[in-house]
């Protein structure tokens, strides 16, 4: 004899979990990429026009190239003269004041120190002295006018700091 069908007829526990999980994957993977375009501003259902052709019309030859002569191109009426060349200007001359020499770098960085209380940028040089050692300059500048000079000394010699004109004329450089 046959065996009744059961009304209880049930899946194994398993197969639901499964099931939710992927469809909890798959929405969740359908709103990080909406939520991606969205931020970004990226719309790829957006349809591209394509932009209007241009309505006037082009001429089918292009324009005739102008043509040279090499001796006409060149200055002048001969065709060996040279061009009249400039004279370099004399470099201007730049001023400094040095304040002190040292050769105790702390030394140095006070006086420094004192200038710019008053106000006065100055820089440290160091350098090599034959047969004395290493000295540290202290030097305010560079001027190119001789009255902005006069007017830093005078500042300088109201506040007990002797200062000692030093000029300096750059090296004019080739140009190519």
């Amino acid at each position: 004899m046959a065996k009744p069908a059961s009304r209880n007829t049930r899946r194994s526990g398993g197969s639901s979990v499964f099931t939710g999980v992927l469809i909890g994957l798959t929405v969740g993977a359908i709103l990080a990429v909406g939520v991606a375009l969205w931020a970004t501003g990226n719309n790829p259902f957006k349809l591209i026009t394509p932009s209007p052709a241009p309505t006037h019309a082009t001429p089918d030859t292009p324009d005739a190239a102008p043509s040279f002569d090499f001796y006409k191109v060149l200055p002048g009426d001969a065709p060996g003269e040279l061009p009249p060349s400039t004279a370099p200007a004399a470099p201007t001359p730049r001023y400094y004041l040095q304040a002190g020499a040292f050769q105790n770098p702390n030394d140095a960085d006070n006086l420094k120190a004192q200038l710019a209380l008053l106000g006065v940028e100055a820089v440290i040089q160091t350098s090599e002295v034959p047969d004395k050692g290493v000295f540290h300059r202290v030097r305010v500048g560079p001027f190119n006018a001789i009255d902005e000079v006069n007017r830093t000394r005078s500042l300088l010699t109201q506040n007990n700091i002797p200062a000692t004109l030093v000029k300096e004329v750059p090296t004019p450089q080739e140009t190519p």
